[in-house]
């Protein structure tokens, strides 16, 4: 038997079983209606005995159908019949269409063998790989040649592939080149994160050491020299302190050991304080709050507040004095959201793609005075991932930035 007789076969056996189910469940449907309407047919017909009369028994005769009688009989000798043909008749227009209507679901369902088939057929297709996968043959000769294409590779080369030209082993090979290009991928982003931490860690090392040299050969006597030197070994100590946590704060939140505690929290009340803190710690920009409506969600408030204060402070970074940098929190597309927006040197569009990497700094920024480690917004971008939110940038050259993040 081929595999679509044999898939249609099975698809009868379950519509035809499933059939049998409907007509039972059709013939309990109607088993219980007939006991109801008895029910309330000998209760309906007692009310009619009157409250003076004591009723001592009650009795049924049979044989023909015209002359089924419901009897009842009382304390006084007095007896009340009732035949059931002159009430039936009521009940037989709503049966028919009940018995029509169940009949003609019966005929449909007896002819869903192909939509059965059609439901069953992403089952089958699992089932038939499995089947073809359990019954291939992996000789030795086989398995030996594919353990020599594995072993045989060389993972540093980028255009190392498993191949071995065998179909049978053709899936496997996919497998494991997929994996072997994600070990690359993987392998490439920490050594890229290695040397980016090593450059960043050796300018201010190199700057400590420059005015230790400095201090150890004219600092003891000239105190000028000694008081620049320990501004800057300060300085420079407190670049690296923070350096170093925002790298573990990364490498914890890579590995899963970054905890967040979700509350109800406004976002709105969260951005209205940042835009407070914001005007008193920098008086060199204006600071412009909007919004209006309480914008509740689940968060951790803390973190949550920390990534819109990176974005504020990177505003700010790259705005010049006298600038206008905007805090917002409203309602996008019916979730709440928050946006950052200033009047900076902004970005090139090239440069927009690679801003949440980390340590990456736009040419226009690196040529800038202020200094920054180039994590920040890989942070801000890390807590907003960890709250499911989105982050869309637009920026243009000498016009500014805008940060839209929506929960």
């Amino acid at each position: 038997m081929n595999e679509n007789s044999r898939m249609t076969s099975i698809a009868r056996k379950i519509n035809f079983e499933f059939w049998l189910r409907q007509f039972a469940n059709f013939l309990v449907i109607d088993l219980i209606l007939m006991i109801l309407v008895c029910v309330y047919f000998f209760l309906w017909r007692e009310g009619f005995v009157p409250d003076t009369e004591t009723v001592t028994d009650r009795d049924f005769t049979w044989g023909a159908y015209e002359k089924w009688q419901y009897i009842i009989k009382t304390e006084s000798g007095k007896q009340y019949t009732y035949y059931f043909s002159s009430y039936l008749k009521w009940f037989e227009t709503p049966s028919w269409i009940l018995l029509i209507a169940q009949a003609l679901m019966l005929l449909e369902d007896m002819f869903h063998t192909k939509k059965v088939r059609h439901l069953m057929k992403p089952l089958n297709d699992i089932a038939v790989r499995t089947e073809k996968l359990s019954s291939m043959a992996f000789d030795s000769a086989k398995m030996e040649s594919f353990e020599q294409a594995v072993s045989g590779l060389d993972p540093e080369n980028p255009k190392a592939r498993v191949s071995t030209g065998d179909q049978d082993l053709q899936s496997l090979e996919i497998a494991i080149n997929n994996l072997l290009e994600r070990m690359r991928e993987s392998h490439q982003q920490q050594d890229r994160f290695v040397s980016d931490a090593s450059h960043e860690l050796r300018t201010p090392i190199s700057v400590i050491q420059g005015y230790v040299n400095l201090l150890d050969r004219w600092g003891k006597e000239d105190e000028s020299i000694l008081e620049e030197s320990i501004e800057a070994i300060k300085n420079e100590s407190e670049h690296m302190k923070n350096l170093i946590e925002q790298l573990l704060f990364l490498a914890r939140g890579d590995s899963g050991r970054n905890t967040l505690e979700f509350v109800q929290v406004d976002l709105r009340e969260i951005v209205e304080e940042v835009f407070e803190e914001s005007e008193m710690i920098d008086p060199h920009h204006r600071y412009v709050f909007e919004g209006n409506e309480p914008l509740e969600l689940k968060a951790d408030r803390a973190m949550l507040k920390q990534s819109l204060r990176i974005l504020v402070q990177n505003a700010a970074k790259y705005s010049a004095a006298g600038d206008t940098i905007y805090l917002k929190a409203k309602r996008l597309d019916g979730r709440p959201a928050y946006l950052v927006q200033d009047e900076g040197i902004g970005m090139a569009e090239s440069e927009v793609v690679h801003v949440f990497e980390r340590f990456y700094r736009a040419d226009a920024a690196r040529s800038r005075s202020e200094s920054g480690t180039g994590l920040g917004l890989s942070i801000a971008k890390w807590i907003i991932d960890a709250h499911k939110g989105e982050i869309e940038v637009v920026s243009r050259v000498a016009f500014g930035t805008r940060f839209t993040v929506k929960f």
